[in-house]
């Protein structure tokens, strides 16, 4: 018996400011993001699309939707994971990015999987 059952899906984050390509004399901060997508579910999950969306100290607010991510939409099985890397650049030294991935199940159920909040922030600049 098969179940439409919608897999779960944790995301863990990891980030990195690029400081050799940010320029803060010109409002311009580099950062890394490497985020690793592990199915937890019983069948696999494919990626078609994300959504961002990035906030600066300011309250500057960019929206970010695209297939897929870095050129991928990548299908993962169940109790594997994907990892990959991209970067944005924000106009303070801190920032805010959250969002979610839409997926599609095995039997053709697409769901969003959820990326909680997390920190764009230059070494020690929070105490």
């Amino acid at each position: 018996m098969t179940t439409n059952a919608i897999p779960t899906i944790k995301c863990r984050v990891v980030t990195h400011y690029i400081e050799d390509q940010s320029e803060p004399e010109n409002q311009r901060y580099v950062f890394s993001y490497t985020i690793t997508i592990r199915n937890l579910g019983s069948g696999e999950a494919q990626l078609l699309n994300r959504h961002w969306l990035i906030t600066d100290a300011n309250g500057k607010k960019l929206v970010i939707d695209g297939e897929g991510v870095v050129g991928e939409q990548p299908k993962i099985a169940a109790n594997d994971e994907y990892t990959y890397t991209s970067g944005t650049i924000i106009e303070t030294p801190l920032g805010v990015m959250q969002g979610h991935y839409v997926m599609i199940n095995e039997q053709g159920d697409e769901f969003e999987a959820e990326v909680s909040p997390f920190r764009l922030s230059i070494p020690n600049i929070l105490h």
